[in-house]
């Protein structure tokens, strides 16, 4: 193997106990190394401890075309949020409707400035977008539009939002509109930032506490029409593994419990590798559980081969170093709240 650049693993000796940095880099790394196995199904993947960012001889990776350690419109995406809200200072609905674009037209945030992947009701949505449709109009709003295409972008968010919960659910709710409008989407995009937030402030169970939470801001929601269709939602997204098993699907919802399953490995290597195991969106997966794996077990938790395989360093340095620059350290984030 031929190392191109050490930059990602430098990022250790600077900022090896920023959780958020880890978990933006444990987002990037999972979906790089998901991208090689997208589309199969989980009897035709490797062994475990061969999933690595090539594949073992033999096996027809996906995006064959792409060098390995590249990671797809997951990564590009969640750049392109954290970007827009590093430039604006908050969460800014057409900046970043419009870099999602720049990203689909011009690869911005894409490395090499490759789109070599989108999900298909991110296209149609982006495609409303470019003629003139409003982002919170142009996402797919019916219960057949509940892709993961706005939960795999929106970890940066969590890792930059210093305020309280509610606005944190409130930014999550807007930055699925633009290609996710559906009630589910929102929740689920809502959801996953407050897994994040409980992981970051290392609490117990960041799962349990993010449902509990959850539940008493929608419960608390101003518009009773809203306030209902999330609580409904919300019991959508609880029930799910009472009846179905985790299958590392392009379902917001199956995503969420893909990723709750793998997480309950004890490092990041597993954790991704059991992402990648599901099968089918196995970039996706690997990418929503490696960003809370990251914040979980930090950069030094992410196998230096890895880091080292890497690719788009110069596309993340400059956002590492406004993210440190600007964003309160993580314990400087609002305590715990709510009535549990």
């Amino acid at each position: 193997m031929t190392v191109k650049n050490n930059g990602f693993a430098g990022l250790l000796r600077g900022h090896a106990t920023n959780a958020a940095i880890g978990g933006l880099v444990g987002l990037l790394v999972g979906d790089a190394l998901g991208v090689g196995y997208e589309f199969h199904p989980p009897e035709s993947l490797p062994p475990r401890d061969q999933i690595e960012m090539d594949p073992p001889v033999g096996f027809r990776r996906s995006h064959s075309g792409v060098p390995a350690g590249t990671w797809s419109d997951d990564g590009a995406q969640a750049l392109a949020l954290l970007a827009s809200l590093l430039e604006c200072g908050q969460f800014n609905l057409t900046d970043f409707s419009d870099r999602l674009l720049q990203w689909l037209d011009d690869g911005y945030m894409a490395v090499d400035g490759d789109v070599f992947d989108c999900g298909i009701q991110t296209a149609e949505a982006l495609g409303y977008l470019r003629d003139g449709v409003s982002p919170q109009e142009s996402g797919g709003s019916s219960e057949r539009d509940n892709g993961n295409g706005s939960l795999m972008r929106i970890l940066p968010l969590a890792l930059w939002h210093t305020g309280t919960d509610e606005a944190l659910v409130r930014d999550a709710h807007l930055q699925s509109l633009p290609t996710h409008a559906h009630a589910r989407s929102l929740v689920a995009c809502a959801f996953y930032c407050l897994v994040a937030r409980g992981y970051l402030r290392k609490l117990d169970d960041p799962w349990e506490w993010a449902d509990r939470r959850l539940d008493e801001i929608y419960q608390d929601w101003t518009g009773e029409r809203q306030r209902k269709a999330f609580q409904r939602e919300l019991d959508v997204l609880r029930s799910f593994p009472k009846t179905v098993k985790p299958r590392g699907t392009g379902y917001c919802v199956d995503t969420i419990w893909s990723t709750r399953k793998a997480m309950e490995e004890e490092s990041f290597e597993d954790v991704v590798r059991a992402a990648i195991l599901y099968g089918h969106d196995t970039d996706t997966t690997a990418c929503v559980a490696g960003g809370l794996a990251g914040i979980k077990f930090g950069l030094t938790g992410i196998p230096m081969r890895w880091l080292q395989q890497l690719r788009g360093f110069e596309l993340v340095e400059p956002l590492v170093s406004r993210h440190v620059e600007i964003v309160a350290p993580v314990t400087h984030f609002p305590a715990p709240t709510g009535r549990g």
